[in-house]
């Protein structure tokens, strides 16, 4: 019979008292599958800087419709209120015709001054829509602003600049609503001395010939 020494019995009862350690058991996902979701993920990333690219031209297409939208609108006010105020200048025109054509012994009379009255409401209106006389007399001439009906020699106004208004002109800011009918210099007379000295003589003309 064996006999088994005390140090042996404890390492055996030890050794049955402990549990041995589970083994982990490590688990690889196919590197296919990971691959696939990697693939999806950009495919997904993709899709939405289509999409953010997609909402931001709408956006920016809406706001220019928007923008254009209200210029053209402000466009056609102006153009409408433009066709009204043109149709209103020659009743203008009318009026201070009349009123310079009044006798003086009329003048002070009342329903001169009533009329007066009208034509200072008028011409607070026009100014309120913005409406101004074009500067002419004197003033360089200008094709967008002046109309010229006559260009003629003249001693005291510079060549190329108004010598007399003959129909007020008026615009609104920078736009034309009628331009100012004018005659415009061609500057002074050339002198019968200067003209004589240019032409040639008689022997001139003939040595010009030879």
């Amino acid at each position: 019979m064996e006999v088994r020494d005390d140090d042996q019995v404890l390492d055996m009862e030890q050794a049955e008292a402990e549990p041995e350690e589970p083994v982990e058991q490590v688990t690889e996902e196919p590197e296919d599958e990971v691959t696939a979701l990697l693939q999806e993920l950009e495919e997904s990333k993709e899709k939405q800087a289509e999409y953010l690219d997609g909402w931001q031209r709408a956006r920016a297409e809406l706001a220019n419709a928007r923008k254009r939208f209200q210029r053209e609108q402000q466009q056609a006010y102006t153009n409408a209120k433009a066709d009204v105020l043109v149709r209103l200048l020659p009743i203008m025109d009318d009026l201070e015709r009349a009123f310079g054509a009044v006798p003086e012994d009329l003048s002070d009379a009342g329903w001169i001054e009533g009329i007066k009255l009208v034509l200072r409401k008028f011409d607070q209106l026009l100014k309120q829509e913005g409406v101004a006389p074009i500067e002419a007399a004197g003033q360089e001439f200008d094709p967008y602003y002046h109309q010229a009906v006559t260009h003629e020699p003249s001693e005291t106004v510079p060549s190329g600049h108004v010598i007399e208004e003959i129909q007020k002109g008026y615009k609104v800011d920078d736009r034309v609503l009628r331009p100012s009918i004018v005659r415009v210099s061609s500057g002074p007379l050339a002198e019968p001395e200067a003209e004589a000295a240019e032409k040639p003589t008689g022997e001139e003309e003939e040595q010009e010939r030879a």
